[in-house]
């Protein structure tokens, strides 16, 4: 069994105790409280559940502290044997004593279940726990030595390895003495080859580095070249973007002067058709009215144009003056 097997298995025990635990305390507080009340002093009828709180108590108490003590692997001695029965017989006499006055056998049997399931719980927890924790420490023993095996192995296998790596470590020196006396020769034949390399080397790198000056003036010729056509590019394409916003300017001038002739043609007929016979239509109506008011005409005279009242004109005059306020002067009075 494992640890967690382990502490599963007292999870277990430990929730199953206090459950019935808990269970012979409520049992007992609602057997004992009514017998309580009927034997205590008139007007102290309230202390009837202060006894088997007390016993209960002590109940708890023992149970905890065997736990405790079962865990550690301790023992308590005599006095904790002698209050786990005595809490235990006072709870049977008590929880039976209601019954047994009233000479009711099957009242007293069903009334010694709890304290009885709570006695022997109580014992039974007690040596549940005492053996799981000789088998826990009897585990931990092994496991311990288990340890010292494994680390007393593990010391042999490293003196093992010390012994080869210092072979090793000396086999290696000879073998570096002798590589270093192979490699004082070779490296004598390798500085005669290398001098001869050293020399065609110089030779070879004042070929290159001629080769480069030659290759570096002519890319610098090239990048000469290619910044002054890239230059003469930039102004063509300057001039040919002058002209053509020079162009553009002249066609939105022409394209100007031609809508305000349009514009003027167009006032001058509005003008030129004299006093309508008829009230014009709104749109055209809306035309006269603005021709007017840009020619400076009078408020009454833009009224007999368009056929409409001056009071329709007037209110035109003054969106006129509201949108464009500085474009003509205030024509208000002229109305005569």
């Amino acid at each position: 069994m494992n640890s967690v097997q382990i502490r599963s298995a007292e999870r277990a025990l430990s929730v199953g105790t206090w459950l019935i635990v808990g269970g012979a305390m409520l049992f007992s507080i609602l057997t004992v409280t009514p017998l309580m009340e009927r034997h205590s002093p008139k007007g102290w009828e309230w202390t009837a559940p202060i006894l088997p709180l007390v016993v209960d108590a002590a109940v708890v108490i023992v149970v905890r502290l065997d736990s405790v003590l079962a865990a550690l692997g301790g023992d308590g001695g005599r006095w904790p044997i002698a209050l786990r029965w005595m809490t235990g017989g006072m709870t049977l006499a008590l929880n039976i004593a209601e019954s047994a006055l009233k000479k009711d056998l099957v009242g007293v049997a069903v009334h010694s279940v709890a304290p009885l399931l709570l006695i022997v719980t109580a014992e039974t927890g007690l040596a549940y726990r005492r053996a799981i924790t000789t088998a826990r420490t009897a585990r931990e023993a092994q496991q311990l030595a288990e340890r010292r095996e494994r680390e007393q192995a593990a010391d042999e296998r490293r003196e093992a390895a010390e012994r080869c790596r210092r072979e090793e470590r000396e086999h290696a020196a000879q073998l570096a003495r002798e590589q270093r006396e192979h490699e004082a020769l070779l490296a004598r034949e390798q500085s005669a080859r290398e001098e001869a390399a050293r020399r065609e080397e110089r030779e070879r790198t004042e070929a290159r580095e001629r080769a480069e000056r030659e290759s570096a003036e002519r890319r610098e010729r090239e990048r000469e070249q290619r910044e002054q056509e890239r230059e003469r590019t930039e102004r063509e394409a300057s001039q040919r973007r002058e002209l053509e916003a020079r162009e553009r300017e002249a066609r939105e001038r022409r394209e100007h002067e031609r809508e305000q002739q349009r514009a003027e043609r167009e006032r001058q007929a509005l003008l030129s058709a004299g006093p309508a016979e008829e009230r014009q239509e709104e749109p055209l109506a809306r035309a006269t009215v603005r021709a007017a008011w840009e020619a400076g005409l009078s408020i009454r005279q833009a009224a007999e144009l368009c056929g409409w009242s001056t009071g329709w004109v007037t209110a035109r005059y003054q969106e006129h003056r509201d949108t464009t306020p500085a474009a003509v002067p205030d024509l208000e009075g002229a109305t005569a």
